[in-house]
Protein backbone atom coordinates (compact mmCIF):
# COMPACT_ATOMS: atom_id res chain seq x y z
CA UNK A 1 0.00 0.00 0.00
CA UNK A 2 1.48 3.64 -0.73
CA UNK A 3 0.22 6.21 1.13
CA UNK A 4 0.54 10.26 0.06
CA UNK A 5 -0.32 13.10 2.43
CA UNK A 6 -0.50 16.85 1.57
CA UNK A 7 -0.40 18.99 4.67
CA UNK A 8 0.54 22.71 5.48
CA UNK A 9 2.39 20.32 8.03
CA UNK A 10 3.73 17.36 6.84
CA UNK A 11 5.93 17.25 10.21
CA UNK A 12 2.72 15.75 12.00
CA UNK A 13 3.26 12.42 10.28
CA UNK A 14 6.82 11.84 11.68
CA UNK A 15 4.67 9.58 14.31
CA UNK A 16 4.02 7.27 11.97
CA UNK A 17 7.58 6.07 11.63
CA UNK A 18 7.51 4.47 14.90
CA UNK A 19 5.58 1.44 16.52
CA UNK A 20 4.03 -1.51 14.43
CA UNK A 21 3.26 1.16 11.21
CA UNK A 22 7.33 2.06 10.80
CA UNK A 23 8.04 -1.18 10.89
CA UNK A 24 5.96 -2.04 7.90
CA UNK A 25 7.40 0.76 6.33
CA UNK A 26 10.75 -0.39 7.05
CA UNK A 27 9.70 -4.24 6.02
CA UNK A 28 8.32 -2.76 2.72
CA UNK A 29 4.61 -3.18 3.57
CA UNK A 30 3.69 0.13 3.56
CA UNK A 31 5.03 3.74 1.91
CA UNK A 32 4.18 6.68 3.48
CA UNK A 33 5.39 10.30 2.42
CA UNK A 34 3.94 13.25 3.56
CA UNK A 35 4.66 16.52 1.54
CA UNK A 36 3.99 20.09 2.13
CA UNK A 37 1.40 21.64 0.40
CA UNK A 38 2.87 25.13 0.39
CA UNK A 39 5.22 23.23 -2.39
CA UNK A 40 3.00 24.23 -4.80
CA UNK A 41 2.12 27.79 -4.51
CA UNK A 42 4.09 30.96 -6.65
CA UNK A 43 4.02 33.70 -4.50
CA UNK A 44 6.35 34.53 -1.75
CA UNK A 45 4.21 34.41 1.16
CA UNK A 46 3.08 30.67 -0.04
CA UNK A 47 -0.88 31.91 0.52
CA UNK A 48 -2.85 28.70 0.37
CA UNK A 49 -6.33 30.35 1.91
CA UNK A 50 -8.49 33.46 1.23
CA UNK A 51 -11.50 34.50 1.78
CA UNK A 52 -14.97 32.66 1.62
CA UNK A 53 -17.22 33.99 -1.28
CA UNK A 54 -20.70 34.83 0.30
CA UNK A 55 -19.00 35.91 3.22
CA UNK A 56 -18.48 34.13 6.67
CA UNK A 57 -16.06 33.89 9.25
CA UNK A 58 -12.46 32.13 8.45
CA UNK A 59 -10.50 31.65 5.30
CA UNK A 60 -11.10 28.89 2.70
CA UNK A 61 -8.24 26.74 1.02
CA UNK A 62 -7.56 27.87 -2.29
CA UNK A 63 -8.26 25.48 -5.06
CA UNK A 64 -4.81 25.92 -7.01
CA UNK A 65 -2.19 24.78 -4.58
CA UNK A 66 -4.74 21.64 -4.04
CA UNK A 67 -4.89 20.95 -7.76
CA UNK A 68 -1.21 20.92 -8.41
CA UNK A 69 -0.38 18.69 -5.47
CA UNK A 70 -2.81 16.18 -6.91
CA UNK A 71 -1.62 16.37 -10.13
CA UNK A 72 1.49 15.86 -8.03
CA UNK A 73 0.31 12.95 -6.78
CA UNK A 74 -1.53 11.23 -9.33
CA UNK A 75 1.17 11.68 -11.78
CA UNK A 76 3.56 9.81 -9.07
CA UNK A 77 0.72 7.10 -8.29
CA UNK A 78 0.59 6.48 -12.32
CA UNK A 79 4.49 5.96 -12.66
CA UNK A 80 4.46 3.72 -9.74
CA UNK A 81 1.26 1.71 -11.64
CA UNK A 82 3.43 0.99 -14.65
CA UNK A 83 6.17 -0.10 -12.94
CA UNK A 84 3.27 -2.68 -10.70
CA UNK A 85 -0.11 -2.86 -12.36
CA UNK A 86 -3.17 -2.93 -9.96
CA UNK A 87 -6.54 -2.91 -10.91
CA UNK A 88 -8.24 -0.75 -8.02
CA UNK A 89 -8.31 3.65 -8.66
CA UNK A 90 -6.58 5.55 -6.14
CA UNK A 91 -8.87 7.00 -3.28
CA UNK A 92 -8.82 10.46 -1.84
CA UNK A 93 -9.86 10.69 1.81
CA UNK A 94 -10.75 14.26 2.70
CA UNK A 95 -10.71 14.23 6.33
CA UNK A 96 -13.96 16.71 7.25
CA UNK A 97 -16.73 17.34 10.06
CA UNK A 98 -19.40 17.10 7.23
CA UNK A 99 -17.86 13.56 5.89
CA UNK A 100 -19.16 10.39 6.12
CA UNK A 101 -18.51 8.72 9.75
CA UNK A 102 -15.55 6.76 9.86
CA UNK A 103 -15.88 3.21 10.96
CA UNK A 104 -14.32 -0.11 11.45
CA UNK A 105 -16.31 -1.08 8.17
CA UNK A 106 -14.35 1.58 5.95
CA UNK A 107 -11.18 1.09 7.30
CA UNK A 108 -11.33 -2.43 6.61
CA UNK A 109 -12.86 -1.17 2.91
CA UNK A 110 -9.53 1.13 2.65
CA UNK A 111 -7.39 -1.60 3.42
CA UNK A 112 -7.85 -3.05 0.57
CA UNK A 113 -6.59 0.09 -1.36
CA UNK A 114 -3.25 0.25 -3.10
CA UNK A 115 -3.12 4.04 -3.10
CA UNK A 116 -4.80 6.27 -0.53
CA UNK A 117 -4.06 10.02 -0.86
CA UNK A 118 -4.91 12.62 2.24
CA UNK A 119 -5.89 15.77 1.85
CA UNK A 120 -5.26 17.72 5.28
CA UNK A 121 -7.34 20.46 5.24
CA UNK A 122 -7.43 23.59 7.26
CA UNK A 123 -9.52 26.85 8.25
CA UNK A 124 -13.05 26.72 6.88
CA UNK A 125 -11.86 23.66 4.71
CA UNK A 126 -10.71 23.21 1.04
CA UNK A 127 -12.94 24.72 -1.91
CA UNK A 128 -15.20 22.50 -2.26
CA UNK A 129 -13.90 22.89 -6.14
CA UNK A 130 -11.10 20.55 -5.38
CA UNK A 131 -13.17 17.44 -4.73
CA UNK A 132 -15.44 17.19 -7.29
CA UNK A 133 -12.43 18.15 -10.00
CA UNK A 134 -10.54 15.27 -8.02
CA UNK A 135 -13.31 12.49 -9.06
CA UNK A 136 -12.48 12.31 -12.23
CA UNK A 137 -8.96 10.45 -11.39
CA UNK A 138 -9.71 9.35 -7.80
CA UNK A 139 -12.63 7.52 -5.58
CA UNK A 140 -12.71 10.37 -3.37
CA UNK A 141 -14.51 9.70 0.25
CA UNK A 142 -15.39 12.72 2.56
CA UNK A 143 -14.69 11.00 6.08
CA UNK A 144 -15.40 12.48 9.25
CA UNK A 145 -14.25 11.05 12.87
CA UNK A 146 -17.18 11.90 15.21
CA UNK A 147 -19.43 14.97 15.97
CA UNK A 148 -17.16 17.32 16.50
CA UNK A 149 -14.46 19.59 15.40
CA UNK A 150 -10.82 19.63 14.70
CA UNK A 151 -8.62 22.85 14.05
CA UNK A 152 -7.52 20.43 10.57
CA UNK A 153 -7.21 17.42 8.98
CA UNK A 154 -4.03 16.03 10.60
CA UNK A 155 -4.96 14.16 13.68
CA UNK A 156 -7.66 12.99 11.64
CA UNK A 157 -5.98 11.16 8.54
CA UNK A 158 -3.48 9.82 11.57
CA UNK A 159 -5.94 8.15 13.07
CA UNK A 160 -7.25 7.06 9.57
CA UNK A 161 -3.97 5.67 8.70
CA UNK A 162 -2.96 4.29 11.70
CA UNK A 163 -6.82 2.63 11.62
CA UNK A 164 -6.33 1.55 7.99
CA UNK A 165 -2.63 0.31 8.16
CA UNK A 166 -2.65 -2.67 10.67
CA UNK A 167 -5.35 -3.89 8.35
CA UNK A 168 -2.83 -4.48 5.78
CA UNK A 169 -1.55 -8.26 5.96
CA UNK A 170 1.79 -8.48 7.87
CA UNK A 171 1.18 -5.61 9.69
CA UNK A 172 0.01 -6.87 12.69
CA UNK A 173 2.17 -10.12 14.05
CA UNK A 174 -1.08 -12.08 15.41
CA UNK A 175 -3.75 -11.78 13.05
CA UNK A 176 -6.14 -13.73 15.13
CA UNK A 177 -5.69 -10.05 17.27
CA UNK A 178 -7.90 -8.26 14.57
CA UNK A 179 -10.58 -10.78 15.09
CA UNK A 180 -11.29 -10.66 18.73
CA UNK A 181 -10.98 -6.76 18.77
CA UNK A 182 -13.68 -4.12 19.79
CA UNK A 183 -16.15 -3.53 16.49
CA UNK A 184 -14.50 -6.70 14.78
CA UNK A 185 -16.49 -9.46 12.97
CA UNK A 186 -14.88 -11.55 15.59
CA UNK A 187 -17.10 -9.83 18.20
CA UNK A 188 -20.03 -9.58 16.28
CA UNK A 189 -19.25 -5.95 15.81
CA UNK A 190 -19.53 -5.11 19.65
CA UNK A 191 -17.34 -3.98 22.41
CA UNK A 192 -14.59 -6.23 22.93
CA UNK A 193 -14.86 -7.93 26.34
CA UNK A 194 -12.57 -6.47 29.54
CA UNK A 195 -8.83 -8.28 29.35
CA UNK A 196 -6.49 -9.35 32.14
CA UNK A 197 -3.00 -10.37 32.79
CA UNK A 198 -1.05 -11.38 35.85
CA UNK A 199 -0.91 -11.08 38.69
CA UNK A 200 -4.33 -12.72 39.69
CA UNK A 201 -4.91 -10.87 42.47
CA UNK A 202 -4.11 -7.13 42.45
CA UNK A 203 -4.27 -4.71 45.01
CA UNK A 204 -7.22 -6.91 46.25
CA UNK A 205 -9.35 -6.81 43.12
CA UNK A 206 -9.03 -10.14 41.48
CA UNK A 207 -9.66 -11.56 37.89
CA UNK A 208 -12.88 -12.94 37.23
CA UNK A 209 -12.95 -16.89 38.15
CA UNK A 210 -13.96 -17.72 35.02
CA UNK A 211 -10.89 -16.70 33.35
CA UNK A 212 -8.65 -18.73 35.53
CA UNK A 213 -10.93 -22.11 34.76
CA UNK A 214 -9.32 -22.95 31.45
CA UNK A 215 -12.68 -24.03 30.51
CA UNK A 216 -12.40 -22.37 26.88
CA UNK A 217 -16.34 -22.90 26.14
CA UNK A 218 -16.98 -21.02 29.72
CA UNK A 219 -14.92 -18.28 29.03
CA UNK A 220 -16.15 -17.63 25.35
CA UNK A 221 -19.53 -17.32 27.09
CA UNK A 222 -18.29 -15.10 29.52
CA UNK A 223 -16.64 -12.85 26.94
CA UNK A 224 -19.78 -13.18 24.75
CA UNK A 225 -21.96 -12.10 27.47
CA UNK A 226 -19.38 -9.09 28.80
CA UNK A 227 -19.37 -7.82 25.27
CA UNK A 228 -23.58 -7.70 24.73
CA UNK A 229 -22.95 -5.73 28.61
CA UNK A 230 -20.51 -3.28 27.56
CA UNK A 231 -22.25 -2.43 24.31
CA UNK A 232 -25.74 -2.17 25.34
CA UNK A 233 -24.34 0.22 28.47
CA UNK A 234 -22.05 2.21 26.43
CA UNK A 235 -22.53 1.93 22.22
CA UNK A 236 -26.74 1.16 22.38
CA UNK A 237 -26.42 1.97 18.80
CA UNK A 238 -24.62 -0.83 18.03
CA UNK A 239 -27.06 -3.20 19.13
CA UNK A 240 -29.19 -1.82 16.18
Amino acid sequence: MRINIVSIFPDYFEALRLSLIGKAVTDGLLTIDAHDLRDWTHDRHRTVDDTPYGGGAGMVMKPEPWGEALDAMTASIRAAREQQPVPDRPVLVIPTPSGHSFTQQTAQELSACSDLVFACGRYEGIDHRVAEWAAADYEVREISLGDYVLNGGEVAAMAIIEAVARLVPGVIGNPDSLVEESHAAGTGHLLEAPVYTKPAVWRGLEVPEVLLSGHHTRIAGWRRQQSQHLTRVRRPDLLT
